[in-house]
């Protein structure tokens, strides 16, 4: 469970707000946003619960993906995984670590090489061993859990600020119908990203059948509930002028609400949790790399472990693509792109729950698939309004996919 929360509470939940008060401006509107990706979320948990119960390997969309349809989708997310899906969130995750370091100025200047150096040493933790990689997991968890609950405490504790952008009103009821609202559930999404980790590393899990559930659907619902009280307490202590449009709003928020050197510390210690946030999209994202490396001969050369079963190559290797994407393209874009492309390869997953042969011993959801086939629908809409509202955005995203489909017809000489 662990793993789970840490990877979803990350970039998302502390930038994302100031994005979705540009598009809907109810407070109502934005704990709808809040509360129907975890839903999603949720569902999403269900299914790759019995998913991953299914097939009990490591490797996550890939193999669920190659298993139930064809190696050439489960290759197609393997190569998103690691172009935009997990790349993109160390990425972002860096660049945002940087922001809310608030280096001075002179500093600040290379806040880029920074974000790189700290995204190196993190993979230079996990190139060790899977022992050393999950305690250092464990104890950034914790570290990460601690503050955000203490970021809660004190947003309730203290008074509200007096021109705060809470506004109850009903708003919301045509907030929920403009194509912003959609755009703005991009953002939700991208931020819930991570609930389907413990599905990554089933062979490296002690009684999968008990516990991957246990992860994935006990994290998804402890981080709703956290998510939605975090984006409450930013409403009650900022302007609705302050937060729109911004990326740090937890730093304007807790400036109004305990002063500046207060605030400083508060930025500190988001920048210091984010650690755990990159640390574990390199753990996962690695493992899916090298699933699909080991498969295709154009790749072979990554599917390499250590003694100690770690796929090093894989590691390095998303390092790398992590670092061109830190030195390309905006907080903003990049997020879009990157939540565009993993709702679509995500929905594609959900799919595939209703042509597996049903096993005994694997983890059955509630409500039959029920709940799948509402996922589905209500991913399509968004994707739809996202191709129409942000084009150029949702192109990248695709021209993605078709780079890698037409890689995997290349094979090793």
């Amino acid at each position: 469970m662990g793993l789970v929360i840490s990877n979803m509470i990350g970039t998302g939940v502390f930038t994302s707000l100031g994005f979705q008060l540009v598009e809907v401006h109810s407070t109502w509107s934005i704990i709808i946003l809040w509360v129907l990706g975890g839903i999603i979320a949720l569902i999403g948990a269900f299914t790759y619960a019995e998913l991953g119960t299914h097939f009990k390997e490591s490797g996550g969309d890939y193999i669920f993906l190659s298993r139930i349809f064809h190696p050439f989708l489960g290759y197609l997310y393997a190569w998103t995984s690691l172009t935009v899906g997990f790349s993109a969130p160390v990425a972002i995750a860096a660049m945002a670590m940087t922001d809310y370091l608030q280096l001075p100025p002179l500093i600040d200047t290379y806040s880029t090489w920074i974000s790189i150096g700290i995204i190196i040493a993190l993979a230079w933790i996990h190139t060790k061993t899977i022992r050393v990689s999950g305690n250092f997991q464990d104890y950034s968890s914790v570290i990460k859990m601690i503050f955000v609950f203490l970021l809660i405490a004190a947003g309730f504790a203290f008074l509200p600020y007096e021109n705060n952008a809470v506004s109850f009103d009903n708003s919301w009821t045509t907030d929920i119908w403009k194509p912003g609202f959609a755009v703005s559930l991009i953002f939700v999404t991208y931020a819930y990203q991570g609930w389907n980790s413990a599905a990554y590393i089933v062979d490296e899990i002690r009684e999968p059948r008990k516990n991957l559930p246990k992860s994935l659907i006990g994290g998804t619902v402890a981080v709703t509930l956290v998510y939605v009280l975090l984006q409450i307490v930013f409403l009650r202590h900022a302007s609705f002028g302050e937060l729109e449009g911004q990326v740090e709003v937890a730093t304007i928020a807790f400036t109004n609400l305990a002063g500046e050197n207060w605030a400083k510390l508060v930025s500190y210690f988001i920048s210091i949790q984010l650690v755990a946030t990159i640390s574990g999209y390199l753990w996962i994202g690695s493992r899916i790399t090298f699933a699909m490396a080991k498969e295709h001969s154009l790749w072979q050369f990554i599917a390499v472990k250590t003694e100690g079963g770690v796929p090093v190559r894989a590691i390095w290797l998303q390092v790398l693509i992590s670092a061109l994407l830190t030195l390309s393209g905006t907080f903003e874009q990049v997020m879009i792109y990157a939540g565009f492309v993993l709702q679509l390869m995500s929905t594609l997953t959900i799919s595939s729950i209703f042509f597996i042969e049903k096993k005994p011993e694997a983890f059955k959801g509630p409500f039959g698939h029920k709940l799948q086939v509402f996922y589905i629908l209500f991913s399509i809409v968004v994707l739809s309004y996202i191709l129409y509202e942000r084009p150029v955005e949702s192109l990248i995203g695709l021209s993605i996919l078709v780079v890698g489909g037409i890689t995997f017809f290349l094979k090793k000489r």
